[in-house]
C-alpha cells in the first residue's frame, strides 16, 4: 500500500517481509526549556493533540505550512515533516531594545485579544522573552536611541497612528521628541536625524524663520515667512522646531560710553512690527541684538570728542528746530557730540595751524570765489571748502623734486631726488635761490611780477610760474633744460660749433662763454626784460656762432690756426669789451676756446703733420740749446776744480809747517815733564801709604769695639731670656700648685659635703671608741706599742698619761 509510518520506542521492532526500513533508527527531537524549533509540513493534529491519519493510516500533512514547537516530550518527525530550524534558544530582549514585527497573516493575539491583519507592524519592547509565532515575522532589531541634555529627535510618521504622547499623527507629519533618556521609535514612525540644541549666551542669539503658520514653544503664533530672534532671555538652549528654519546666529552689539549707533527700521517693542523708514538713535552703555528687518548703516560709531580746535560739519536730513533739510552748520567744541537722527555728519574739521609762510586755498561754496589764507590758524566755515590748485605737469614735476637750480643746473629735466606728492590744497611755495629770479603771472589781473632771490614765493589762487625751456648739451639742443628759476650769473655755458675756413677746412670749435645779466632790480622795466627771451641760452649761442662762422669763413686754415684766439674774440666782441643783448640785458664777458678739432680727415692729417713738424723743430732746438749749456757748465766746473786743487795744496803746506813747530815744542815739554811727574808721583805714593795705615788702624779699633759691644749685647740678651724663662716656669709652677690646691680643696669640700659632718664625726669617733671598748674588755687601762727603731720619751709620755680623765677617750 506504500504507507509510511513511524515506530516509536522503546520497543523491539520486527520487520516483516513486505516492509522496508526507510530511515533509522533515529533519535527523537528533544527541546530543552526556553528553546524552540520550526517544523515544515507539520502533521495535522486533533483537538486532543493526536495525529490525524487518512483511511489508509497515512499521517495527514499541512503542506507549505510550518509549526513552531516549544519545550515538550521528545518527539519524532513524521514522514513528510522537515526540521526547518534546529532547536534554538528563545530570544531574550534586554532593556532599551525592541523587535520590529510584521503580521504575515490575520490572527488574534491570545494574550492581548487584539486582532491583527496581514501587514500590520508593531514593536515588542524589552526586557522580555520573545515567543515566536508562525503568523509574524521579525523585520528588524531596534536599539533605543539615548537622548542626552540639549538633544532631540526629528521624527516622521510613515502612516497615521497615535504617538507616545497620545497625539494623532498623519502620514508624513514631522515632530520633535526632546525628553531625556532612551527612546525606541514605533513601527509607524521613522527617525530622520538627531538634533542638538543651540546654546544661547548673552552674546549670541539665533535668527529663525517660519516655514508655515504655527504656534512656537513659547506659545506665540508665528505667520508663514515671519522672522524673529530667540535670545537667552527666553531660554538658555533652543532646538529649532520642524516648522522653523535657522537663518544664522546674530552677535550682540555692545556700545560703550564713547559709542553710539543709528538703527534703521527699528522693531516696535510693543507691537513687534517694523517701523519702516524710521531711524532710532542708541547710545552706550548698551547691549542689544539687531532684530530681523533692522539695519545699522555705518555700524558702531565713536562719540565725537571735540576739543577747542575741533568741529563737525552737520547737515539736516529732516526739520530740526529752526533748520530746514539741507541746511549746514558747524558744531564746535569743547564737547562730546552725538548727532541726532535728524542730522548727518558730513566731515570732522580741525583748526588748520599755519605758519607765517604757510597757507591754504579756500573756496566759498556760495559765491565760488577762491582766496588764500596765509599766516594764521584757520577753521573752515560751513560754506567753505579746501580748494585744490592744479599746476601744469611740468611745473608739478619740478616742485615735487628736490631740485637745486644752482647746483643741479646741468642735470636738465632729470633730478636724482624726489619728494612726496604736493598737498594741492596748501599754498604753493617756492624758495628762490640767491642771485636768481622767478616770474609769477596772475591770469586774473593779467599781470606778472619778478621775484629776486633769496625770497619765498607764495602763489595766489590765480598765479602761475613761468616755465623756462632752455637749450642744453653740447652742441646745444632746444628744451633740454626745464626750470622755474632764471640764474642771473656770472656763469658760463659751453657750445660746440662747426666752422669752415676760406680754403674749405671744416673745424669743430668748443667755446665757453662767461655771461651774466645786467639788471637793475629796482627798475620794473629792466627786470621785466629778463624773461622776454624764452631761451636766452639758445638765442645767445646761435648769435655768437653766427658771428664766429662769418669771421672764420674769410681766412685760410693756416692763418686761423696761428691766430684762432684773437680772431674768435674779435668776431664775438668786435672792438667792444663786452657783448650785450639788449632784449634781455644778457652780457657775454669773455670767450674761451677749449678745443679746435678738424671735422674732415684731410684737414686732420694736415694739421697732424704740421703739429709733428713743429714738435720736431722745437725738440731739435731744445736739444742743441741743452747740449751747449751742458758743455759750458762742464768747462766752468773743470776750471773751478783746478783752482780749488791749487788752493788746497798751498793750505796743506802751511799746515805742515805749523805741525813741525808743534812737534818740537811737544818734545821739549815731554823731557822736562817726565822727571817732574816721577817726583810728584813718589811723594803722592808715600802720602797715600801713610794715610792708608792710619785709616786701617782706626778701622781695626772700630771693628774691635763693635765686636765687643755685640758680644756684650748678646750676653745680656741671653741672661734676660734665661731670667724670663725661669720666671715663666716659676709662674707656671705656682699656677699649677694653686690650681691643684684648689682642686684638692674643692674635692675635699665636695667629699665633706657629700659625706656630711655627722658621718665624718661618726667615722672619727668609731676607732677610739672601739679601742677603748677592747681595752676595757681586756682590763687594760693604757697601752703603748712601739718598736726599737723609734724611741719614745717615756717621761713625757708618763706625764701625759698621769691624770688623764677617763672620759677624755670617750
Amino acid at each position: 500500500k506504500s504507507i509510511t509510518r513511524v515506530e516509536r520506542g522503546p520497543k523491539t521492532f520486527v520487520r516483516e517481509d513486505h516492509m522496508k526500513v526507510l530511515l533509522g533508527p533515529e533519535p527523537m527531537i528533544i527541546i530543552p526549556p526556553r528553546h524552540y524549533c520550526i517544523v515544515s509540513n507539520p502533521v495535522v493534529r486533533s483537538e486532543d493533540g493526536s495525529v490525524v491519519t487518512d483511511g489508509y493510516g497515512q499521517a495527514k500533512l499541512q503542506h507549505g505550512d510550518q509549526d513552531i514547537r516549544f519545550t515538550q516530550e521528545p518527539f519524532p518527525l513524521y514522514p513528510g515533516e522537515q526540521l526547518a530550524q534546529k532547536v534554538t534558544p528563545l530570544q531574550v530582549l534586554p532593556p532599551n531594545r525592541a523587535l520590529h514585527i510584521r503580521a504575515i497573516r490575520d490572527f488574534v493575539d491570545s494574550d492581548t485579544k487584539k486582532k491583527h491583519q496581514a501587514g500590520d507592524e508593531w514593536i515588542l519592547e524589552g526586557p522580555c522573552t520573545y515567543i515566536p509565532r508562525i503568523d509574524v515575522e521579525i523585520v528588524a532589531t531596534i536599539n533605543a536611541i539615548i537622548l542626552g541634555p540639549n538633544q532631540a529627535l526629528l521624527l516622521r510618521a510613515k502612516r497615521e497612528f497615535v504617538d507616545r504622547q497620545g497625539n494623532t499623527r498623519k502620514a508624513g507629519e514631522e515632530w520633535l521628541w526632546s525628553e531625556e533618556g532612551a527612546y525606541i521609535p514605533y513601527a509607524d514612525e521613522e527617525v530622520i536625524k538627531t538634533l542638538k540644541a543651540i546654546i544661547l549666551t548673552e552674546k549670541i542669539a539665533i535668527h529663525l524663520s517660519a516655514k508655515r503658520t504655527f504656534v512656537d514653544t513659547f506659545g506665540k503664533e508665528r505667520k508663514a515667512g515671519a522672522e524673529w530672534l530667540v535670545t537667552i532671555k527666553e531660554t538658555s538652549t533652543y532646538t529649532p522646531g520642524v516648522f522653523e528654519t535657522v537663518i544664522g546666529e546674530v552677535p550682540v552689539t555692545t556700545l560703550s560710553k564713547q559709542q553710539y549707533c543709528v538703527v534703521l527700521d527699528p522693531i516696535d517693542p510693543f507691537t513687534g512690527e517694523p517701523q519702516l523708514g524710521k531711524r532710532e538713535l542708541r547710545k552706550g552703555e548698551l547691549s542689544f541684538f539687531l532684530r530681523p528687518g533692522e539695519s545699522m548703516p555705518g555700524g558702531v560709531r565713536k562719540v565725537h570728542v571735540l576739543g577747542e580746535e575741533d568741529g563737525v560739519l552737520v547737515r539736516a536730513l529732516l526739520p530740526f528746530g529752526d533748520k530746514r533739510p539741507g541746511d549746514k552748520w558747524m558744531v564746535t567744541g569743547p564737547c562730546e557730540y552725538i548727532p541726532p537722527v535728524e542730522l548727518d555728519i558730513i566731515e570732522t574739521r580741525r583748526v588748520i595751524p599755519l605758519d607765517e609762510n604757510e597757507g591754504i586755498y579756500v573756496r566759498d561754496t556760495h559765491t565760488g570765489k577762491v582766496r588764500a589764507v596765509i599766516g594764521e590758524s584757520y577753521m573752515l566755515k560751513p560754506f567753505e571748502e579746501l580748494w585744490a590748485k592744479e599746476l601744469p605737469p611740468a611745473v608739478e614735476s619740478l616742485l615735487n623734486r628736490d631740485f637745486d637750480a644752482s647746483a643741479d643746473r646741468a642735470a636738465g629735466t632729470q633730478a636724482p631726488r624726489s619728494l612726496s606728492a604736493r598737498d594741492k590744497a596748501s599754498v604753493v611755495t617756492y624758495r628762490v635761490p640767491h642771485n636768481a629770479a622767478v616770474q609769477v603771472y596772475d591770469y586774473k589781473e593779467n599781470k606778472s611780477r619778478i621775484v629776486f632771490g633769496p625770497e619765498l614765493v607764495l602763489l595766489g589762487p590765480d598765479d602761475q610760474f613761468t616755465l623756462l625751456n632752455l637749450s642744453g648739451g653740447r652742441p646745444k639742443k632746444e628744451k633740454a633744460i626745464r626750470s622755474l628759476v632764471l640764474l642771473l650769473g656770472p656763469d658760463f655755458m659751453t657750445d660746440i660749433i662747426t666752422v669752415e675756413t676760406a680754403d674749405h677746412a671744416r673745424l669743430a670749435l668748443t667755446l665757453s662763454y662767461n655771461w651774466k645779466f645786467d639788471v637793475n632790480r629796482k627798475d620794473p622795466e629792466s627786470a621785466s626784460k629778463l624773461f622776454s627771451v624764452p631761451d636766452f641760452v639758445g638765442t645767445a649761442c646761435k648769435a655768437i656762432a653766427s658771428r664766429v662762422r662769418g669771421s672764420v669763413a674769410q681766412i685760410p686754415f693756416d692763418e686761423f690756426h696761428r691766430e684762432s684766439a684773437g680772431l674768435i674774440r674779435e668776431a664775438v666782441f668786435g672792438k667792444q669789451e663786452f657783448l650785450v643783448f639788449s632784449a634781455n640785458n644778457l652780457v657775454i664777458t669773455s670767450v674761451d676756446i677749449q678745443s679746435v678739432e678738424p671735422v674732415d680727415q684731410k684737414t686732420r692729417d694736415s694739421l697732424m703733420k704740421s703739429v709733428q713738424l713743429a714738435i720736431e723743430i722745437t725738440t731739435t732746438s731744445q736739444e742743441a740749446t741743452a747740449r751747449h749749456e751742458a758743455e759750458r757748465r762742464e768747462q766752468e766746473a773743470k776750471g773751478k776744480l783746478e783752482r780749488q786743487k791749487i788752493q788746497d795744496e798751498a793750505a796743506a803746506e802751511k799746515e805742515r809747517a805749523n805741525l813741525l813747530l808743534l812737534q818740537a815744542l811737544s818734545a821739549a815739554i815731554e823731557s822736562t815733564g817726565h822727571s817732574k811727574a816721577e817726583a810728584h808721583a813718589r811723594a803722592e805714593a808715600g802720602e797715600i801709604q801713610g794715610s792708608s795705615a792710619v785709616n786701617l788702624a782706626r778701622l781695626r779699633a772700630q771693628a774691635m769695639k763693635i765686636q765687643a759691644d755685640a758680644e756684650l749685647t748678646q750676653t745680656l740678651a741671653a741672661q734676660e731670656a734665661e731670667l724670663e724663662h725661669l720666671k715663666s716656669i716659676d709662674l707656671l709652677e705656682i699656677s699649677k700648685a694653686e690650681r691643684l690646691a684648689g682642686i684638692d680643696s674643692n674635692k675635699f669640700k665636695s667629699m665633706v659635703k657629700t659625706i656630711g659632718p655627722d658621718t665624718i664625726q661618726a667615722i672619727a669617733r668609731a676607732g677610739p671608741e672601739m679601742q677603748a671598748k677592747l681595752l676595757q674588755g681586756l682590763g687594760v687601762q693604757s697601752l703603748l706599742i712601739t718598736d726599737g727603731n723609734s724611741p719614745i720619751n717615756l717621761f713625757n709620755t708618763a706625764n701625759g698619761l698621769v691624770g688623764v680623765n677617763p672620759t677624755h677617750h670617750q
